[in-house]
């Protein structure tokens, strides 16, 4: 007779090694991305270029990231996950020691878009390892782990970089991935995992080609315009050829055999009316996060620890709230979450509007930021239910892909745009600017949310299904 209480099965040495490899390369894409802010003023200040050079240290990264993402699925299904996973991992690190040693803001510039590459390699590949590993209840717990576990990248990344750049060096924030690095690499040594290559699979390359036109040559045009201005015909000429790449890339998308972004998945309402919402949120999150912290250093004069620190009640709320919204958006849908979410997100950021030259953190920064820190963790969660619950099974892979590209690229432009809304020039008036817009954008979400979303995500995904096998 078997006990009811008797333990549950241990999880198996190899799947125990792919989960641990999985979480440490998006662990290290992750911390790259929350360490950065911190180091910005710091950089500029070393180097030259003011805001412009601190948009591009971001942007550079972006824009490959953004672009690449997508292709890197069909990489992985060509060459092999643990290949492209291993390519990225020391791809990363090469960049990573490079960008360290960079004696200019120019080479520091090409060698963050070459870590873009990278880093576009790292979460697709690893997601993947877990899917091809894990089955059933089993998969489903391997993801909420992994989901946690990069999540932790969040809340150290901020704190490290911050101690960093205030008691050692800028540079060496970006080298504190290399160990997780070096150790995942000989992890992906150890496993005897076999390396699943598809038959037939097509890299649309001309995709991503313009892909990256069309994403680089606009927010070329709008970090520079600040120095150049629109009338300049090295302005004026990548923006206009940026949109023109861009509108091409949509074309081609629809008429390619095998598409880098398959277009007809918009065709489900969640899943098009929630990258809309996608596309607002993460531009506010990228926008308001970049010059929340720019400013408590450049004009408030906080080191950078307590800069990275102001907004770490965010990431509690994140890893603390999310799951108990994501089970109400599971019980009651997914809607009125994604509407009242954003909205009260944005009045976290109207509340940074009592923030001047002088600045004390448990009246002018701390309200806004438990306001922001409730209303995202209200968001996040029913926002992904509702795009990857809204869609068939075997579309989960391109979905999450998608969902991920429209958060990369809405960041990139939302970052570029802030020379236009500073008008070159950061101080407590332009500052203003940009958290009125950061809250515009995060109310602009709710309101499309509440437009567009339905409750009704599972019958709406099997009526697609329907019409999709009847087609």
């Amino acid at each position: 007779m078997t006990s009811s209480t008797s333990p549950r099965p241990k999880m198996p040495r190899e799947q125990r090694l792919i989960l641990l490899i999985a979480i440490l390369a998006s662990f290290v894409a992750f911390l790259d991305g929350s360490v950065i802010t911190v180091a910005l003023p710091k950089i500029s200040a070393e180097l030259g270029g003011g805001l412009s050079v601190q948009q591009w240290v971001v942007d550079a990264y972006l824009i490959t990231l953004g672009s690449l993402i997508l292709l890197a699925g069909s990489l992985s299904d060509v060459f092999g996950r643990v290949v492209i996973l291993r390519t990225g991992l020391i791809g990363f690190g090469v960049s990573s020691v490079l960008i360290a040693l960079a004696p200019t803001a120019e080479l520091l510039i090409v060698l963050r878009g070459v870590q873009g590459v990278a880093g576009a390699l790292l979460v697709p590949s690893s997601l993947a390892l877990i899917i091809s590993t894990f089955r059933g209840a089993a998969q489903s717990k391997a993801i909420g782990t992994w989901t946690a576990w990069t999540s932790a990248s969040f809340l150290a990344g901020p704190l490290i970089g911050g101690l960093f750049v205030d008691y050692l060096s800028w540079r060496l924030v970006f080298a504190i991935n290399i160990l997780p690095i070096i150790v995942t690499i000989v992890l992906l040594a150890m496993v005897k995992h076999k390396d699943v290559r598809a038959d037939g699979v097509r890299l649309d390359v001309t995709g991503a080609i313009l892909g990256v036109l069309g994403l680089g040559g606009p927010v070329f045009a709008l970090i520079e315009q600040g120095n150049l201005g629109w009338g300049d015909p090295r302005i004026f000429l990548p923006f206009g050829l940026g949109l023109l790449s861009f509108a091409a890339f949509i074309w081609w998308e629809s008429r390619v055999t095998a598409p880098m972004l398959p277009l007809g998945i918009f065709r489900n309402r969640n899943f098009a009316w929630g990258n809309i919402a996608t596309l607002f949120i993460y531009a506010a999150l990228s926008i308001g996060g970049f010059i929340v912290v720019i400013f408590l250093q450049q004009v408030a004069g906080y080191p950078a620890t307590i800069a990275a620190l102001a907004f770490l009640p965010v990431s509690l709320g994140n890893v603390f709230l999310s799951g108990l919204f994501g089970t109400l958006s599971g019980r009651f849908g997914p809607r009125l979450f994604m509407t009242i979410g954003p909205i009260i997100a944005g009045v976290g950021y109207l509340l940074f509007l009592t923030m001047g030259e002088e600045v004390d953190y448990w009246w002018n920064v701390l309200p806004g930021v438990l306001v922001f820190a409730l209303g995202i963790s209200i968001t996040v969660a029913p926002l992904t239910s509702a795009i990857l619950g809204s869609i068939p099974p075997q579309q989960a892979g391109i979905g999450s892909a998608t969902n991920n590209a429209v958060a990369r690229v809405a960041g990139l432009v939302a970052v570029a745009m802030i020379g236009v809304i500073v008008a070159g020039q950061l101080d407590v008036e332009s500052y203003h600017r940009v958290l009125l817009v950061t809250a515009v954008l995060l109310f602009a979400g709710g309101i499309v949310s509440f437009i567009g979303i339905r409750n009704n995500t599972v019958a709406d995904s099997e009526l697609t299904s329907q019409r999709d096998t009847q087609a």
